[in-house]
């Protein structure tokens, strides 16, 4: 099925007019892209599908969001090596460069993960802050220590990803997002049928292995990439150093650590919310879905800024672009959560309880504009990253994070709302914020191109 979808952008390129960059083109080079977040998209619901099947599903669910939610901050400083690699790896020595730089970011990370699990300190985030029952602090613990070679594993596989990116071989990656998604499921089914594990180890274990194994992947199918960079005579960034490696990633990085950041304070909220341990086991049902609706949003920004990088002077037809795929992903959200399919997706398909389920349908219609924000925020940050203006990124997403716990302190401490419904109302107030931050500098870069 994915290579007829891939002979199908090859058609469609190859009808479109070379000398202009036109929707054909940018549609030929974004959707493998596209797909390949689709693919990651179908990861989260997959796993709290098995979960949700298994014993104690509503402790694992729960445990295995908070597993989840850190590990996705410890990833945080390597989330931005596909943006940094797509726009700086043009010779062998900004390779050879950024290479050496991810991997001491990599060793850093793993460290700071074994660091969390500390149990000193694992108590105190668990229970002092967050207030989590024994049950699921016990499970949140041990699916964290199998997820110990998860952050090291994505910043390997996305610094090749850029690399394969920058090249025009964005089918590569979506090929890679296939070999992460079978072993991943192919573990997690082995362990659910042969063993007793809890649900939320089974689920650790598939999401290690399948980014290790997508590393790997990714690693091979950029060898071509690789010897062609090292044989490449020096470009703009040939003489690239070190320094100016972490003025560039710096904000970058910043930016991921505070945007991803948010996942563990969302967790802390809900643990002080009402009906907490609900909101805490649908999080994970809600926000894989809601990822589902935001991945076109999510794989344009690198699209926007090789294109960008490339024909500057095409950025109102990049955005047209954007804006239609911004109204088909929110169109297509809104037709499921506004519609009985939303019972079938939560029940059937995910496996939550009617009452769980019930729990998570006015989250989910609140969030329905998301997917929208999502593009909107891709373009916005593609125009920063190609004129080397990442720091306003940092501020905006400071803005957006700010934003983010003022509105969740209003909602769940003044108001006293549901956990997940205070969570995804704040996730929308944030959003909006962040984009209006951008809004003056976008201004500034259209009237220069």
């Amino acid at each position: 099925m994915w290579n007829w979808i891939f002979r199908f952008s090859d058609y469609l390129v190859a009808m479109s007019d070379s000398k202009h960059l036109g929707y054909r083109t940018i549609l030929h080079f974004w959707l493998p892209l596209a797909l390949t977040w689709l693919m990651m998209a179908l990861e989260g619901p997959f796993l709290a599908a098995v979960i949700a099947r298994m014993a104690a599903p509503k402790f694992n669910l729960a445990a295995f969001g908070v597993t989840f939610s850190f590990a996705i901050i410890m990833e945080a400083p390597v989330i931005m090596l596909l943006s940094a690699a797509t726009a700086l790896v043009d010779s062998a020595n900004s390779f050879r460069k950024l290479r050496n730089f991810t991997l001491l970011l990599n060793g850093g990370i793993t460290l700071g993960m074994m660091l969390l699990l500390v149990p000193p300190l694992f108590n105190f985030i668990m229970d002092d802050l967050i207030g989590l029952p024994e049950e699921v602090r016990h499970l949140a613990y041990r699916a964290l220590m199998i997820m110990l070679p998860w952050p090291g594993a994505i910043g390997y596989r996305r610094f090749y990803q850029g690399i394969l990116i920058r090249s025009g071989l964005t089918r590569r990656v979506a090929y890679g997002t296939i070999v992460r998604l079978s072993s991943m499921a192919l573990a997690t089914l082995l362990l659910f049928f042969t063993t007793e594990l809890a649900g939320c180890w089974i689920a650790a274990v598939g999401l290690s292995v399948g980014v290790c194994c997508e590393g790997l992947a990714s690693r091979l199918m950029s060898r071509g990439a690789v010897r062609n960079l090292l044989a490449a005579a020096s470009t703009d960034n040939g003489d690239l150093s070190y320094r100016a490696i972490l003025d560039f990633y710096a904000p970058l990085a910043l930016t991921s650590i505070i945007s991803l950041g948010v996942q563990p304070m969302v967790t802390f909220f809900m643990g002080q919310a009402r009906f907490s341990l609900e909101s805490l086991a649908i999080l994970p049902v809600t926000g894989s879905l809601l990822f589902i609706f935001k991945t076109p949003g999510l794989s344009y920004q690198e699209v926007a800024i090789t294109l960008l990088s490339k024909r500057r002077a095409h950025l109102g037809r990049i955005n047209r672009f954007a804006a239609g795929v911004a109204g088909i992903a929110t169109l297509a959200l809104a037709a499921l959560v506004w519609s009985p399919l939303i019972d079938l997706w939560l029940r059937s398909i995910s496996g939550l309880s009617p009452e769980l389920a019930s729990f998570a349908v006015i989250p989910l219609r609140i969030a329905t504009i998301l997917p929208a924000l999502e593009v909107l925020l891709a373009v916005q940050r593609a125009m920063m990253v190609d004129s080397r203006k990442t720091a306003k990124i940092t501020l905006a997403t400071i803005i957006e994070v700010s934003g983010l716990v003022l509105s969740l302190l209003l909602l769940v401490k003044g108001l006293d709302l549901i956990g997940v419904v205070a969570a995804n109302i704040s996730f929308v107030i944030a959003r909006l914020m962040g984009n209006l931050s951008l809004l003056p500098a976008c201004i500034r870069y259209r009237k220069l191109s």
